[in-house]
């Protein structure tokens, strides 16, 4: 299995969705910056916020397209292009809806499950599915009618502090899931719950 040489994270710019739950993929790419004692500067040519870090002795390239989420793929594009990064050597990290807070999971493939950002990035990527995917759980609203407004806003106090939970959780997995010990860390991030 390859190596992950980038960790991308979804969500919309600016300061009216920073606090958003549609940006929980976003806000785990920041806290890896954090820990990696990294910054996320802005980047014309990978349309994004661009950090290039050592996490754990990984040598990764950390993004935040911030070209709106429905527009994730030209950023990740622009990115693998220019390192020469294949699709399977993302991980791009994303809010979900069928994940309650306080809760993640590892996957790898699949479809984009109704995710926009998800959608755009396969198309970008000349419908690869194969990167591996890092699921931040914010829950659902319960009506489907009601999905866009719910990811647009924020969480409330004590669901923010799970979300926050849970990304705390995947910086503590994810050493395992660089080193290719994807079973380890599933097994622990997938047993976690805040």
């Amino acid at each position: 299995m390859s190596q992950v040489k980038a960790i991308i994270g979804l969500g919309n710019p600016g300061a009216d969705y920073e606090a958003t739950r549609h940006n929980a993929g976003a806000w785990l790419v920041e806290a890896v910056a954090r820990q990696a004692g990294g910054e996320l500067r802005p980047e014309k040519k990978f349309l994004g916020l661009h950090a290039r870090v050592q996490f754990e002795g990984h040598d990764l390239h950390l993004l935040n397209p911030t070209t709106f989420m429905n527009r994730s793929g030209a950023a990740v594009a622009a990115l693998c292009q220019f390192f020469r990064i294949t699709p399977d050597e993302l991980l791009v990290a994303h809010d979900e809806l069928d994940l309650p807070p306080g809760t993640a999971r590892y996957k790898q493939g699949g479809g984009h499950g109704g995710h926009n950002g998800l959608r755009d990035t396969i198309s970008a990527l000349g419908n690869e599915r194969g990167f591996h995917r890092l699921r931040v759980g914010i829950g659902h609203p319960g009506d489907s009618r009601q999905v866009t407004h719910y990811v647009l806003g924020r969480p409330g106090k004590a669901e923010h502090g799970a979300i926050e939970a849970a990304i705390d959780e995947c910086l503590a997995t994810l050493p395992l899931a660089l080193a290719g010990d994807w079973a380890r860390a599933m097994n622990r991030l997938h047993s976690f719950s805040a």
